[in-house]
């Protein structure tokens, strides 16, 4: 076994930290088992010897607040200085749990829930932070089924133990994946380095797990995991890592880049418990990382933003993120400000904007449907600290951003942008609903003209009503997908996959048309898709531009 120590010795707290070879030491302890692994480690020894008198590059930016209770950090590392070898950029959160604010949230039981199968609903982390109004999230432990861009709602079973707001989600099932971070009620956490047998969890609210740990008690245990055939991840690579401070006020959430040659490698599982110590950590595990790396925060407007760069996103011509079956999230405060509390109430053609200011000022709000902010409601001059305003005049169905801006004395203060979109009260007329019936085929039509109205259609399948489906996977189709009306037939020349090409066809009358009226159509769609009407294409989805006959 080999052990390394990292003895860090600057304040990091309020400043951007450059660590010179006298500020940060990466000592090896020398426990060799073989020669093989003698020759790993002299070989990493000489590596950090040859860069302890370069100029350091290892750079830890300072805590910047982004919510109340949460601080964000960046990391970098350029080889050639410092104490890595290889190019970093590093996201760290620092979460106050001590803060009474602070809320810790794991991904909770599947809507049709079996144990060891149908465990979460696969989602991306930005999906995820949508769909729970979290303020930040990022993936946690491992999962399967490991597809990279999975429908969202897939069914997934989570590796290691996971607890829900009190309600095991998994359970733990053997001694892998079973280094576990246990929360209470009040966030008082508890780490498990190996939670097997399992502890109890009769007094635990939330808890996460991950593969294994590579700081405990405050020693970098990363280097155990060179040349080990139990631990497959030695390799630099994209990672995730979840860290408690020695005090156990702070959790740290920490991810670093990697498969991006040229911006950031990734990192060893040492590398990963140096970076650990290095935000403030005194225990931490490596979790699920690769292409589930993930990063996001809410911004203003209630959208993620991603604060890491996912290799997922990066490598995917579509910028895609990973579906993944764990997560982790915090719901937090905004950050206090001079204008706090901002709400908007949307009707079909007005809003009222309501917030609360420290002192007495006035009371407007800019909005647009774009953030140019075009338009203002009318100042209102009294000076109060609850205000509320009108925005009228606008548009059914419609987004916009809005801020609140208040004025005391010489000193005005703008809230930053929000979003709302107005309710629609607009007068419609269906003429079809999903299980409306469609005739269909597979027969390559390329050359044809079948989009035109008179095509006889008569040979095709059907008519069968929607959603029409075909779904081979081993798990079956997905549950959270319905009405599954009428399943069309796969291609049994080609190990029973999928047909490339589905072509459908259905027939319906528009009557009494009157000026200003719009045809909308909406649709369920996996993966790509091209609508014509009468003919002539009206849209595509996900589909190359070129044509499509």
């Amino acid at each position: 076994m080999i052990t390394n120590t990292a003895e860090i010795n600057p304040d990091f707290e309020n400043r951007v930290c450059n660590f010179s070879d006298t500020d940060f030491m990466l000592r090896p302890i020398l426990k060799i088992q073989n020669s093989k692994t003698m020759k790993n480690l002299l070989l990493i020894a000489v590596a950090l010897a040859a860069l302890g008198p370069a100029q350091a590059s290892t750079t830890l930016g300072s805590w910047v607040p982004i919510f109340k209770g949460i601080d964000h950090a960046v990391g970098t590392n350029t080889p050639g200085g410092g104490g890595f070898p290889d190019l970093q950029v590093v996201h760290a959160l620092r979460i106050d749990l001590s803060d009474p604010d602070i809320q810790l949230f794991s991904t909770p039981r599947f809507a049709n829930y079996l144990a060891e199968s149908r465990e979460t609903a696969g989602l991306t982390v930005s999906d995820f932070l949508i769909t729970h109004g979290l303020q930040v999230a990022i993936n946690a432990d491992n999962f399967q089924p490991q597809e990279y861009y999975l429908a969202a709602g897939t069914p997934m079973d989570v590796s290691g133990l996971t607890i829900s707001r009190g309600e095991v989600v998994s359970a733990q099932e053997g001694s892998s994946d079973a280094s576990s971070i246990l929360f209470t009620t009040n966030n008082r956490p508890t780490i498990v380095f190996t939670n097997w047998p399992p502890r109890s969890t009769a007094d635990v609210f939330t808890a996460v797990s991950g593969l294994y740990p590579v700081l405990i008690n405050g020693v970098n245990v990363g280097s155990n995991y060179i040349n080990n055939p139990n631990f497959p991840h030695d390799s630099p690579e994209p990672r995730t890592a979840f860290g408690l401070s020695q005090d156990r006020r702070y959790l740290y959430l920490l991810t670093i880049d990697g498969r991006q040659s040229g911006y950031s490698d990734g990192a060893w599982d040492w590398e990963t418990g140096a970076w650990l110590l290095l935000v403030g950590a005194s225990d931490g595990v490596n979790m699920d990382g690769g292409g589930s790396t993930t990063l996001v925060m809410q911004d203003s407007t209630g959208r993620p933003l991603e604060l890491n760069k996912s290799s997922a996103v990066a490598n995917d011509p579509r910028g895609r993120e990973r579906t993944v079956g764990s997560h982790f999230g915090v719901f937090a405060r905004p950050l206090p400000g001079f204008i706090n509390d901002v709400l908007a109430l949307p009707d079909d053609t007005a809003a009222t904007v309501t917030w609360t200011t420290l002192a007495p000022s006035t009371t407007q709000v800019q909005y647009d449907p774009t953030t140019n902010f075009a338009n203002s409601s009318t100042l209102q001059s009294a000076l109060v600290t609850n205000h509320a305003a009108l925005l009228t005049g606008l548009s059914p169905d419609t987004g916009y951003y809005f801020r609140a801006v208040s004025t005391t004395g010489s000193n005005q203060y703008v809230s930053p942008n929000f979003f709302f979109v107005t309710t629609n009260y607009v007068i419609t007329n269906r003429l079809f609903d999903v299980t409306h019936s469609w005739k269909y085929t597979t027969t390559n039509l390329d050359g044809v003209a079948w989009t035109a109205p008179a095509y006889d259609d008569s040979g095709w399948s059907g008519p069968g009503p929607g959603l029409l489906w075909v779904d081979v996977r081993s798990g079956g189709p997905n549950p959270l997908v319905s009405p599954k009306n009428t399943q069309m037939p796969a291609d049994a020349s080609n190990n029973g996959l999928p047909y490339t090409s589905y072509y459908f066809r259905t027939h319906f009358t528009l009557t009494n048309v009157v000026p200003g009226t719009s045809l909308l159509f909406s649709s369920y769609v996996d993966d790509g898709a091209v609508f014509y009407l009468n003919g002539t294409e009206i849209y595509r989805l996900r589909m190359d531009p070129t044509p499509v006959s």
